[in-house]
């Protein structure tokens, strides 16, 4: 997206250093009209350049009166003001939260320079960091516990399978052989049960096999599925942004991330009047996963209206065995968000009744973790 101006900075230097900054930047002039947005700028409020110029800087704002009087009082008193957490009014970033910065601008004509920093991005980073470390302690805990259990189950299974054969070669009546039978082959089955859940405890551990794949080859397998196995009980809407260029990841590994996710919201909807799920594709731009930051990611959100999230649970749905359904494992979501993660992305959750919406952030090219690049 091209930085625009009805007065360009003196120089296409200039006009390049600010075009490559991840901070708003907006000219505004004496009548307190934009004159000039960079990219950053067009992307915060998402707003094409043209609807941007000669449009008034204050009126961005909610509170317009204050923004007003800030820019007046950079031009008429020539000192820089700083403004925390104000709000932002547009049709395209409504109720977003910046702190900017107005400061005079020494040329012929008065101006001043507008630079914006949303607030919610370092907010969502520190949460995304946070909940990074929580979710690889947690694994590495389950990981610790799932390799201590798994050993004396090999050794269960195994003392069964010894008993069964003695058992099968005594002379004890048929009848209490065959109950005897019956309660090692119990042993045996119930071992390997919860050897499949340690399994699934552990999570992903094989390395992504990448290649290039159309998102919506993803979104649209999962989709087929999810209408198949709700039998036209959920309204299944798609929003798709066929712009979104190719991706470098497992295709297999993403269709079981999203699966995961959509069947989650699936079970959310069961009884719900006029149930309602939505698979939607966009690019995301100037994002920053797991302290990388990157010009461009590929979204993908599952929203649906149903109850929402329990506040008590809402903290902590990507955990192991946290669970807001009585039938649920409490696996679907780990495994979804230990899936992304291995492709250097990560799920993001925001639920209130009626609305609950989990997006996917994925770099265009799979970023691998350490574990798994070698």
């Amino acid at each position: 997206m091209p930085a625009v101006s009805s007065t360009s900075p003196s120089n296409s230097f200039e006009q390049r250093l600010l075009d490559s900054l991840n901070t708003a930047v907006l000219v505004v002039d004496n009548c307190l009209r934009i004159t000039y947005a960079n990219s950053a700028a067009q992307t915060l409020l998402q707003l094409s350049g043209p609807r941007l110029l000669q449009s008034v800087a204050s009126e961005l704002f909610a509170n317009d009166n204050l923004a007003r009087t800030t820019l007046r009082d950079a031009l008429e008193l020539g000192q820089p003001f700083t403004r925390r957490h104000e709000y932002l009014h547009t049709l395209g970033a409504a109720q977003t939260q910046v702190d900017y910065t107005v400061s005079p601008l020494e040329s012929d004509e008065a101006a001043v320079l507008l630079e914006m920093q949303p607030v919610d991005r370092f907010l969502r980073i520190e949460r995304e960091e946070a909940l990074h470390t929580a979710h690889d302690t947690s694994r590495l805990l389950v990981r610790g516990l799932a390799h201590e259990v798994k050993n004396p189950l090999g050794g269960i299974r195994g003392a069964a399978q010894l008993l069964a054969a003695e058992l099968a070669a005594s002379d004890l009546n048929r009848e209490v052989r065959a109950e005897a039978d019956e309660l090692c082959t119990i042993i045996r089955d119930e071992t390997d049960r919860l050897r499949n859940l340690v399994d699934r405890l552990l999570g992903p551990t094989s390395k992504p096999q990448l290649a290039e794949l159309n998102i919506h080859e993803v979104t649209e397998r999962v989709a087929a599925l999810i209408e198949v196995e709700s039998h036209a009980a959920i309204n299944l809407q798609r929003d798709y942004d066929p712009s979104i260029p190719l991706l470098v990841a497992d295709k297999e590994q993403l269709i079981q991330a999203l699966l995961n996710i959509a069947r989650n919201a699936q079970r959310e909807l069961i009884g719900s009047a006029a149930a309602t799920l939505i698979l939607r594709s966009r690019i995301q731009r100037n994002y920053t996963i797991n302290g990388v930051p990157h010009r461009v990611v590929c979204r993908i959100d599952v929203i649906d209206n149903g109850p929402g999230i329990a506040p008590e649970i809402a903290e902590k749905i990507f955990f192991p065995m946290v669970s807001g359904h009585a039938e649920g494992s409490g696996l679907g979501l780990t495994i979804a968000q230990s899936l992304v993660q291995n492709h250097g992305g990560i799920i993001e959750c925001q639920s209130q009744p009626g609305n609950t919406q989990f997006s996917i952030y994925l770099p265009l090219v799979a970023k691998l973790p350490a574990a798994l690049s070698r």
